[in-house]
């Protein structure tokens, strides 16, 4: 196993995490758009196109925290000038850590999208994965165009040769990320 996954491994929940071999297919198959930026304290991987960049995943060591380094790594990101969309776990008292990361993210700007729900079940695990969307962005945007950048990274990323690297199709994107008032309107029905 690849260091920089072992890493990741070691601290997201399997619920959130893809496959190695997945990663590795990304970074080989989408290799303009889908990289890796790491150190021995840190892993950064991002999803970039023209008008915006997905971050896939962000790990700053425990060891090198509160040092200022993913300040400094968020900053490098902001650099390229182009909206920046993320999910993160919602604050929830069994996961501490989860306060913190929101608060980590307000600190370099970003902003939670209320309006869009994401909910999905996980390829191998099939835990139901709940998140909350934040962005930043250097100018005004809308939350349905933060909802379609995040369904763009979702197709490109998430459920990218889903059958072949899990056996299963991928949840549709539009039903992954929807519109509270759009997943309120269905349940409804």
């Amino acid at each position: 196993m690849e260091p920089w996954f072992l890493r990741l491994r070691e601290y997201f929940p399997a619920k959130e995490m893809k496959s190695e071999q997945h990663m590795k297919t990304l970074f080989e198959k989408k290799s303009d758009a889908y990289k890796l930026d790491e150190s021995q304290n840190h892993t950064l991987v991002y999803f970039e196109k023209p008008d915006f960049l997905f971050i896939d995943y962000i790990l700053v060591n425990s060891t090198s925290r509160g040092s200022g380094l993913g300040s400094k790594i968020i900053e490098k990101v902001k650099n390229k000038n182009k909206p920046i969309v993320l999910e993160v776990d919602p604050i929830t008292p069994e996961d501490p850590e989860s306060a913190k990361r929101v608060r980590f993210y307000q600190k370099q700007n970003f902003r939670k999208a209320p309006s869009i729900e994401y909910v999905r079940k996980h390829p191998v695990t099939g835990e139901k994965s709940v998140m909350d969307i934040f962005y930043w962005t250097p100018a005004d945007t809308s939350e349905e165009w933060v909802l379609e950048k995040m369904m763009e990274a979702y197709e490109e990323v998430h459920a990218f040769d889903n059958e072949a690297f899990y056996g299963i199709e991928p949840q549709p994107a539009t039903q992954v990320l929807q519109l509270a008032e759009a997943r309120h309107q269905q349940q409804v029905k």
